[in-house]
């Protein structure tokens, strides 16, 4: 009866303490988290680096504050892990009003109605256990471990993606300049067709084809209008922002030859990408916990104290122990063997992620390269197409005002002109994307 009522005791005072303190530490966390975040909120109006705005991701994004709070929790499992190198100490105390009708075999129980008053103090250690908590603390500091990597792997991925986002701002933002150029050449072009139709020179035809050709440019306006509003979303949410203010980037879409080789850029993948790294901290800890099972066959020594104090009238009795005991299991139906089968299997799982793993990384690594290669040779040869294209688009516009080009030519050649510059728009951003990607691809930020 007096175990009953104290257990209950026990189970209904230790989670409230518990809890309190867990909420306490979430809501400091939540408040730093929200100051932290209050300081990196970008201002109306400022001028966003490349820096910056990965400052402002890697306050911010919840993909990485996830990552945290996950290493947060491994990081107290390692704690938890660390426990039985100290000792154990509890209380209890609780109070009984017993009424006795019939006594026939204890003398300490006289009949009729009296009290009992109880209060404890013991202590417990672990002694000896055969390597069974160190090999527990192994395994989760190899678990922290793999989830540090793998928040350096989401932190990769996220301003990957931010720098991804960013040039896409940049490459919209000249694709809608290109379109705005190419409205104006249609407008005055719409303006020499109208100037030589009044003069007799040409055709109505001209003007309007002319009228044709500008009403296609302002469609195509449009659409690169809304491609920038969208790449700005993009980027918003690359950064871990829900706002809609406004705010400018520096235009960094230029050419900046990125020295790599594939070899090199292979070897730092192997060494330094943090998702293969984090599977080998698994590996680790799949290690650690076949030996961990194994430590199951052994018994595990204990020491303890308890002392007591207890009677039905004051002052109350007063006892003291102290022993050692061993704890072994004998036969629990094959627990342990399973479990080192089981351990095994997830060892031998890791050893297979981390070879699909390689396989992945280099599958990364080459395409970046190559795409890298390809990039840069297309930048040069859009180069070398603009200037063409500028050249011919000035001739035609110089025939036609002559009277000497009918207005296909003129139309050919705006068109030539338009393509060539985004077509090096788009290198530009091939480029700097495939750089983004081969850096993601070795582990880099």
């Amino acid at each position: 009866m007096w175990i009953k009522r104290v257990d209950e005791k026990r189970t209904a005072v230790r989670p409230v303490q518990y809890n309190s303190a867990c909420l306490v530490v979430i809501l400091s966390f939540a408040v730093f988290s929200f100051a932290m975040a209050g300081e990196e909120t970008p201002k109306t109006g400022e001028q966003l680096s490349l820096g910056r705005c990965i400052e402002i991701a890697l306050a911010q994004h919840p993909s990485i504050m996830s990552s945290r709070y996950t290493v947060r929790t491994k990081e107290a499992q390692l704690g938890q892990a660390k426990a039985p190198y100290y000792p154990k100490v509890d209380t209890q105390a609780s109070f009984n009003r017993y009424f006795v009708e019939k006594n026939t075999y204890d003398p300490y129980f006289p009949v009729g109605l009296h009290n009992e008053s109880i209060g404890s103090a013991s202590m417990s250690q672990t002694i000896y256990d055969f390597g069974k908590t160190p090999m527990d603390v192994k395994t989760k500091e190899f678990n922290v471990e793999s989830s540090r990597f793998d928040l350096e792997d989401v932190t990769t991925t996220v301003v990957s993606n931010l720098k991804t986002s960013y040039y896409g701002v940049l490459k919209a933002k000249r694709s809608r300049d290109v379109n705005q150029e190419i409205v104006g050449q249609y407008s005055e072009h719409l303006r020499q067709a109208k100037v030589l139709f009044e003069a007799g020179k040409k055709p109505k035809y001209d003007v309007t084809k002319a009228e044709l050709d500008l009403s296609n440019a302002r469609l195509d306006l449009i659409t690169a209008e809304n491609d920038l509003k969208v790449a700005w979303v993009r980027l918003y949410n690359a950064m871990g922002l829900n706002t809609a203010e406004q705010f400018t980037i520096s235009d960094t879409l230029s050419f900046e030859e990125y020295g790599v080789t594939l070899e090199g850029a292979l070897d730092r993948a192997y060494q330094n990408r943090p998702d293969l790294r984090s599977l080998a901290a698994q590996k680790s800890s799949a290690e650690a916990s076949v030996d961990r099972a194994k430590r199951d066959f052994f018994p595990t020594i204990s020491g303890n104290a308890r002392y007591n104090f207890q009677g039905s009238q004051y002052p109350l009795g007063q006892v003291w122990n102290a022993g050692v005991s061993m704890n072994m299991n004998i036969f629990e139906g094959m627990l342990t063997r399973n479990k080192i089968e089981e351990s095994l299997a997830r060892t031998r799982s890791v050893e297979a992620q981390i070879e699909a793993k390689r396989l992945d990384v280099f599958l990364d690594v080459k395409q970046s390269y190559l795409n890298l290669l390809k990039a840069k040779e297309t930048i040069s040869n859009t180069e070398v197409q603009i200037r063409q294209a500028t050249e011919n688009l000035e001739l035609a516009n110089l025939r036609y005002s002559s009277g000497l080009a009918d207005p296909l030519e003129v139309t050919d050649a705006t068109v030539g002109y338009s393509k060539a510059k985004l077509a090096n728009i788009n290198a530009l951003y091939d480029y700097k994307t495939a750089q983004a990607n081969i850096e993601r691809a070795m582990g880099n930020r």
